[in-house]
């Protein structure tokens, strides 16, 4: 039998697990999926190769950037959540958006 924390720590990640989910399909993935639809058009319908090569090598640097950035934001969640004199329930409330 589980105890109230481990079940409150499980719903807290599939909350997050949805969250991440929602922010994957951002302007970052659209944007790759698209370069990616661009290099196709370039190296098998124009036929320019040396063009559609370049252009999908853009969508792992436009996701690497995307991933920089989030991680930077997460970096600075957990900073804000991990300040000394921070009781667990203003850091679970931070996390959660309520605070």
């Amino acid at each position: 039998m589980a105890s109230k924390q481990q079940m409150t720590e499980r719903e807290v990640s599939g909350q997050a697990a949805q969250e991440v989910g929602e922010q994957a399909l951002g302007p970052a993935f659209l944007a790759s999926a698209a370069s990616v639809g661009l290099a196709w058009y370039y190296f098998f319908i124009r036929g320019d190769r040396q063009r559609g090569l370049f252009v999908g090598l853009w969508p792992p640097t436009i996701l690497a950037f995307a991933s920089y950035f989030n991680q930077r934001k997460m970096r600075s969640q957990l900073d804000a959540i991990t300040q000394p004199g921070t009781t667990l329930r203003n850091a679970i409330d931070s996390m959660m958006g309520n605070r």
